[in-house]
């Protein structure tokens, strides 16, 4: 889509927040008012629309893709989505660990095991670890835990958390992104630690490589609309 604005301004109202396009404010792909709760998320993702040059490329602009995600299809899907967060505490990454080589389970254990005694403490979920292939079952108590946690998220929260833990395949390290217990390069080392392990030991090729990019990006855009939601 060709550029169609010059100026990109954040205005306060009853609701929230709205990005004007010149005189016009933004609406959601379902034609929704794009309220954001905190003048630091509307900024954040003014600055995305500033940054637009002679076309508008959405793919550019996950702060506002996420935004939308959080109006136009949370609300509607909410119950489904926890049930799908929830789900991933059944058969979690950080759960499955190898029984070697000694230096992948070195990576395992070091990148894992503080997020699982974060969960035990902190959300009063301790989660069982196996080095079988097959799944153990998890304490009742620590699933149902896990998702009163995932319950709490109002539609903004739950969109990024959403986002964290799917790409990086567990609900702990999506949960521990999105209350601040990891950073986005921290949360990506232990989303990765299989796939980096698999590039030092064979070298990288262009899937592996794409695939990490993207880990990458959907982490810290997952990390900033977090950030900006508590700002």
């Amino acid at each position: 889509m060709k550029k169609f604005y010059s100026a990109v301004s954040v205005v306060g109202t009853d609701q929230g927040y709205e990005i004007n396009l010149d005189d016009r404010p933004v609406k959601t792909p379902a034609k929704a008012a794009a309220l954001l709760p905190t003048v630091a998320l509307a900024e954040a993702v003014a600055e995305e629309w500033r940054g637009q040059g002679e076309q508008i490329r959405p793919l550019s602009m996950p702060l506002t893709q996420l935004a939308n995600t959080a109006l136009d299809r949370v609300p509607g899907r909410r119950t489904e989505i926890i049930d799908e967060l929830a789900g991933y505490a059944e058969t979690d990454l950080v759960c499955y660990r190898a029984d070697g080589p000694a230096n992948l389970k070195s990576q395992q254990d070091s990148h894992w095991q503080p997020l699982l005694d974060w969960a035990a403490t902190d959300l009063d979920a301790p989660l069982v670890v196996t080095t079988s292939l097959m799944p153990v079952a998890q304490p009742e108590a620590a699933l149902t835990a896990i998702r009163r946690t995932i319950e709490t998220h109002d539609p903004f929260a739950l969109a990024a958390l959403h986002l964290a833990t799917d790409v990086a395949g567990s609900v702990i390290i999506g949960l521990a992104l999105t209350a601040g217990r990891l950073g986005a390069p921290q949360a990506f080392d232990a989303a990765t630690v299989d796939e980096r392990y698999q590039i030092e030991k064979w070298g990288e090729d262009d899937e592996a490589t794409a695939r990490l990019t993207r880990v990458r990006a959907d982490l810290e855009a997952a990390a900033g609309f977090t950030a900006a939601l508590a700002g």
